[in-house]
């Protein structure tokens, strides 16, 4: 080993880059080859979502929300103000936000074995009812729940929703761009990756096969805009109704101000988190709903959950025929906005 003593100028040292032998460098140009090849491949073969992956703030939010439902789903218990309707074969509750479905159902029995106005006959065939969800919410969307008493019934529900037989409202408040429509249905694809998210495809991949084995699904929705900031909106006699059939990633030109946009959608097919996903393209994610980029502090007040509400139900009842319309009670917000709009 050399010792320089100190003070003496550090002799310069010369590196030169290891050698590589044209096999080499072949080898490696054809592994870069191979790799976008395979690349192509994969592009060519799974559709791309056109809507953003989950924002990194909703992971621990949403891991906070579910803990908060789970704490005040096992304290729920349903009483006879919830329920919209009911007869010998179905019942129609109105759920709370931040209640899960399962809860709902888990209820039921108690709810009319409780009743004060019931026999003991009634009470004894109740315990022999075969309750179902004919329909799901969403943790924290507050609405029409349908369950029915027998697996016959239960059925018949089933296929009338599969066939897009019932007709369902919804009341979301979004925060937001404000819209340039009055009225407009988006059609798209829906799907999600194994273990991804729910997103928003191209109408045209639908059918198409998706990472996991699922394939994408068409989606449909009608929005109509009831009010913005407050400001009710009134059809004019000739106002044009848009259409979108989704082929690209969401552009929304703006100005940067976001606005307050209350909200009737009418889901033409059943997707999961359908009328959140077609929110959030749209450029208006419904408050509080962090999972689709919707805001959860707005105006100094954090939202504990998204304000969309399950408004009413239209259908044949499945034994009688009969019309059936089931109307929710509007939550507390909706109920603020609509009368503001109305003043």
């Amino acid at each position: 080993m050399m010792i320089i003593p100190f003070g003496s100028p550090v002799p310069s040292i010369r590196l030169r880059a290891p050698s590589v032998s044209s096999t080499s460098a072949t080898i490696f140009r054809s592994l870069l080859m191979a790799c976008d090849s395979h690349l192509d491949k994969y592009l060519d073969k799974y559709p791309i979502p056109l809507s953003p992956p989950l924002p990194a703030i909703s992971k621990d939010m949403e891991l906070t929300r579910a803990m908060s439902a789970s704490s005040k789903s096992s304290l729920f218990s349903l009483c006879r103000t919830h329920v919209l309707l009911e007869d010998e074969w179905l019942i129609a509750l109105n759920k709370p936000q931040g209640v899960y479905c399962e809860t709902i159902l888990a209820s039921v029995p108690t709810l009319l074995n409780d009743s004060l106005d019931e026999s003991r006959e009634i009470a004894t065939q109740s315990k022999k009812m075969e309750f179902h969800l004919a329909n799901r919410l969403d943790r924290d969307t507050s609405g029409v729940i349908l369950i029915t008493k027998s697996h016959k019934v239960a059925a018949k529900l089933v296929k009338a929703f599969t066939d897009h037989k019932i007709r369902k409202t919804y009341i979301a408040f979004c925060v937001g761009h404000a819209p340039k429509w009055k009225k407009i249905t988006i059609k798209s694809g829906h799907g999600r990756s194994k273990f991804g998210a729910w997103r928003v495809y191209a109408a045209t991949d639908v059918g198409r096969t998706l990472p996991g084995g699922s394939s994408v699904r068409d989606m449909e929705t009608l929005f109509e805009v009831l009010s913005v900031n407050g400001q009710r909106c009134d059809q004019e006699p000739n106002e044009l109704e848009l259409d979108i059939v989704v082929k690209e990633k969401s552009v929304i030109e703006c100005d940067g101000n976001k606005v307050e946009v209350l909200v009737r959608a009418f889901p033409q097919s059943g997707r999961t988190h359908q009328i959140r996903l077609h929110c959030q393209y749209l450029g208006i994610p419904i408050r509080g709903d962090v999972k689709y980029e919707g805001v959860y502090e707005w105006n100094g007040v954090v939202y504990d959950g998204h304000e969309l509400h399950a408004e009413s139900l239209s259908f044949e009842h499945p034994v009688t025929g009969s019309p059936i319309v089931i109307q929710a009670p509007l939550p507390l917000w909706a109920t603020e906005a609509m009368a503001s709009s109305s003043e």
